[in-house]
């Protein structure tokens, strides 16, 4: 914690989630000053969490359809503008409701992860309902006592994921909230591709090979197989070019409008219960797999996304990442301050793009200033 000369006269509290939790605990009886800053939201874990996740978007499902909402319209019994998570149950609470599921289609293989862990610790993918027999004897079990044991989620695997050299790869988009209520997000332009290091094979022999199916660098770059110079990603800018000259421009813009749609929404989603406070701030890194349909998909969502640089390429875009954020929450002395300023200008966002500004009024017709162009942007 300290102040910094530079910047306006803002102490920056940077921690870990532990931090957090302890700074805004009752118990602790600490306040923090006006102009003190944290860099994250109490219960981030609402959307950290893959279970608190996976429920939180489906009650704002459930929510829009009680009120008649057409963004929860359905057909064929999934919503047509909200099917953006893969089909997911909670176990061992849900096990009864998966395996109604899983017999609809029981040649289908589905990813199991541990509800509070990281870096792929704990992930394996299951195609035969007897591999899950133990958490049938688990959901039996009293309430109280699941507590006490590991939960997992369990989500229908995304088998036919978009290739590149025939490998499987992710999407790790950066997002910067200010303010849940209103609502106030911005995206980072300067993403990036994480790469398997073994060609996609969706064959049973190859179910056990996390090589194959993980694209986490924490575990990739055990392999034999990762370079060290590349790290094993490759920026969306060049994904974006990519796909424009195998796919068509058109279509590239309707995924990257879909992907900006899902992260609003996700965050729409987790908005009302999370405990919002004019002195924190957070990042958070999206996980999104696109199929070869070339739909997205919101896989998770890190709280802490991961500052380590593998890379000198990876060194220079975190390092940006880190600049713009602070450009954006403490500007430097001459930059206007995007919190007290309904549209902020590039100079203050850097690389950053004003996704959602709730308390944004009449944005439509300001449709000539750059920042508000984002195509995402239109679906306040």
């Amino acid at each position: 914690m300290g102040p910094s000369g530079s910047r306006r006269r803002m102490e920056h509290i940077l921690g870990g989630t532990l931090t957090c939790r302890s700074l805004f605990s009752v118990d602790s009886g600490y306040r923090m000053n006006d102009n003190q800053l944290i860099n994250h939201f109490p219960n981030h874990y609402e959307i950290s969490r893959k279970d608190l996740l996976v429920k939180n978007i489906k009650r704002y499902r459930r929510d829009l359809e009680k009120e008649g909402n057409i963004l929860a319209e359905r057909g064929d019994s999934k919503y047509l503008h909200l099917d953006f998570i893969p089909t997911t149950f909670v176990l061992p609470a849900d096990y009864n409701m998966f395996v109604e599921e899983y017999r609809k289609a029981p040649q289908s293989t589905w990813i199991m992860k541990p509800c509070g862990r990281s870096q792929g610790s704990g992930i394996f993918l299951i195609n035969k309902l007897s591999k899950l027999k133990r958490w049938s004897r688990e959901s039996k079990t009293p309430f109280q006592q699941q507590l006490t044991k590991e939960s997992y989620v369990i989500s229908r695997y995304i088998d036919n994921p978009l290739l590149i050299g025939g490998k499987k790869f992710d999407l790790r988009i950066y997002v910067l909230v200010t303010s849940f209520r209103p609502l106030k997000a911005y995206q980072f332009r300067l993403g990036f591709c994480r790469f398997c290091t073994v060609k996609y094979d969706s064959s049973v022999a190859e179910l056990d090979n996390m090589y194959v199916h993980l694209t986490n660098v924490s575990v990739q770059r055990h392999g034999g197989e990762y370079n060290s110079l590349h790290g094993g990603k490759m920026s969306i800018q060049n994904l974006r070019l990519h796909l424009e000259s195998t796919r068509g421009k058109l279509v590239t813009e309707k995924l990257f409008d879909q992907i900006s749609w899902l992260i609003i929404h996700s965050l729409k989603a987790i908005a009302p219960v999370i405990a919002t406070d004019r002195h924190c701030f957070e990042c958070y890194g999206y996980d999104i797999i696109i199929d070869n349909s070339l739909k997205p998909w919101l896989i998770e969502v890190n709280a802490s996304p991961s500052l380590t640089s593998t890379t000198a390429n990876d060194r220079i875009l975190k390092h940006k990442l880190l600049d713009n954020i602070f450009s954006i929450v403490v500007p430097p002395s001459g930059i206007p301050d995007v919190r007290w300023n309904k549209i902020p200008s590039t100079e203050a966002l850097g690389d950053f793009e004003l996704l959602i500004d709730e308390d944004l009024v009449n944005f439509q017709d300001n449709s000539e200033n750059p920042n508000l162009m984002r195509s995402g942007y239109k679906w306040k």
